[in-house]
């Protein structure tokens, strides 16, 4: 069973606030997340060669965020942040953990053959979950994409968190190819018209790299992504006429490069030739970089579908639609990040963005549409995080914010209201990448890395002054370290999974 929610002193505002909201139809609500899309990767935050006009009209219809944060710089953690309302310091899912004591996690034909081999370390029953939250409200729950909570056969899985329907990757693993053997339907395998062709295998010995037939293997039947999405637009569909969720998570543009080749060539004739990718991390391709940009570029098409559907169905104007990013982009596998400066104006390069809690690691896009309700057109500098994602769509639903939650809702600067209710600073652990942990508190940035090898020593930055982080500033400000240093202990407390303990900080 899951807890009942807990009033705070601020809920009887909340429930005064959301009783004006509530007194049209209940809104539609659509929160896509894109997978390791940096800030600077659509136009709207100030991409000048990948091509995002349907993302960029919803931050024309809507309004563009500029300090907003992810949960984690990587995936799992990230999501349960979101999924969770609480910072890593207090989710469970603190990091990417395979769970490899289950056996053969990474053979690809042992997790056909043993679906439990599949997935991550499950979220708890015990729990509350934005989609339980919404359900209990009288929403019907979807979710389309990639999961990475909860292995199939465990408590984690969608459909045991809060979610009516889910198509999609339960397994992050599994999401390493774009044309993968089966997806799920709920909790049964949808089996796909794809052969065997393991992730992150390579071309044949021999083979010329420059000849596109070497590359047939990685350009299957059936697209993933082609698939789910139809399965979005189905979910919205179907529930036309009642209050819906749909928590689109969307494996693009994470690795490996695999896109339409209708966006591919598009990109080809617009970037010119190019070197083949044919290292070892993720599958090779021929145009590394043009298939980059072709996989945003499909993503935005897709946000486009889902807009016309809204207006063709006529719900549009009474549908909320927040887009977003998990973390900063990645460093590897063909994706040439620093060619389109992906973290503009934050370091795109490996050990400033995904992975690392530096700001290309975790300031992310954040762009929301709903019509007749924010202002178009508007830019909002209010500090928030994924954490801030549950209390709003509580207060946008009239529903208590559970007590667990480390968020505000934003949903007065939304409405271009005052925000009477601000986070004095926002706070970050993260068990990987050698340990790291970070506090954003006004101007200042305080980071600590290296921790697995005894560093507890804070770095501080002036991010008014010095937006790339390069000049430690610690020295000349004692006083902002120590109360950075405090937050940090008081904000971490310690997992009771031994993956994500962190013992330099004092967990047993």
């Amino acid at each position: 069973m899951k807890p009942l929610y807990r009033f705070t002193a601020l809920i009887l505002t909340v429930i005064g606030f959301s009783s004006c909201v509530r007194k049209q139809a209940e809104p539609n609500i659509i929160y896509i997340l894109a997978d390791d899309l940096g800030y600077g990767e659509l136009g709207a935050y100030g991409q000048e060669i990948i091509e995002t006009p349907h993302i960029d009209a919803l931050a024309k219809t809507g309004m563009r965020f500029t300090q907003h944060y992810s949960g984690s710089p990587v995936c799992a953690p990230s999501r349960s942040v979101l999924m969770t309302g609480q910072h890593t310091g207090h989710t469970h899912i603190r990091g990417n953990d395979e769970w490899k004591a289950r056996g053969e996690v990474w053979d690809y034909a042992a997790m056909f053959e043993n679906p439990f081999l599949e997935g991550q370390r499950p979220l708890l029953d015990s729990i509350v979950t934005v989609a339980e939250i919404l359900k209990d409200a009288g929403y019907q729950t979807g979710s389309v994409g990639k999961w990475g909570l909860g292995a199939p056969t465990t408590e984690g899985v969608p459909n045991r968190q809060g979610f009516d329907f889910f198509y999609g990757y339960n397994c992050q693993r599994q999401a390493h190819t774009y044309y993968p053997m089966h997806l799920w339907r709920n909790e049964e395998r949808n089996l796909l018209n794809n052969k065997m062709v393991p992730p992150h295998s390579n071309l044949s010995e021999g083979v010329d790299p420059n000849n596109p037939k070497s590359y047939a293997d990685y350009a299957l039947n059936d697209y993933a992504p082609e698939l789910m999405h139809e399965e979005a637009l189905k979910f919205i569909e179907e529930n036309k006429d009642r209050p819906f969720f749909l928590y689109y998570a969307s494996p693009i543009p994470h690795l490996p490069l695999q896109a339409p080749q209708r966006w591919v060539d598009y990109y080809q004739k617009k970037l010119g030739p190019e070197e083949p990718y044919t290292g070892k991390s993720y599958f090779p391709n021929l145009t590394p970089r043009a298939t980059y940009a072709a996989m945003i570029s499909y993503l935005d098409e897709q946000v486009g579908d889902i807009v016309v559907q809204l207006k063709n169905l006529g719900i549009y104007d009474n549908t909320l639609i927040i887009f977003s990013s998990d973390n900063g982009p990645t460093y590897t596998g063909g994706a040439d990040t620093p060619y389109f400066d992906s973290a503009k104006p934050f370091k795109t390069e490996r050990g400033w963005a995904k992975g690392f809690l530096h700001e290309g690691g975790i300031r992310v896009p954040m762009i929301a549409s709903w019509s007749g309700r924010i202002t178009p057109g508007t830019t909002s500098n209010h500090l928030s995080a994924f954490y801030d994602v549950m209390p709003t769509l509580c207060e946008v639903v009239g529903q208590p914010i559970p007590g667990q939650s480390d968020g505000i809702s934003f949903l007065p600067t939304l409405l271009n209201k005052p925000q009477m209710e601000k986070h004095e600073y926002l706070y970050w652990e993260f068990p990987a990448y050698n340990g790291q942990q970070a506090v954003r508190m006004g101007k200042w940035k305080g980071m600590r890395e290296n921790i697995f090898d005894g560093n507890l020593e804070i770095e501080l930055y002036d991010l008014d002054a010095d937006i790339q982080e390069q000049f430690n500033i610690a020295a000349r400000h004692h006083d902002v370290v120590e109360k950075i240093e405090t937050i940090m202990k008081r904000e971490h407390v310690p997992s009771t999974l031994d993956r994500f303990k962190i013992s330099q900080l004092g967990d047993k």
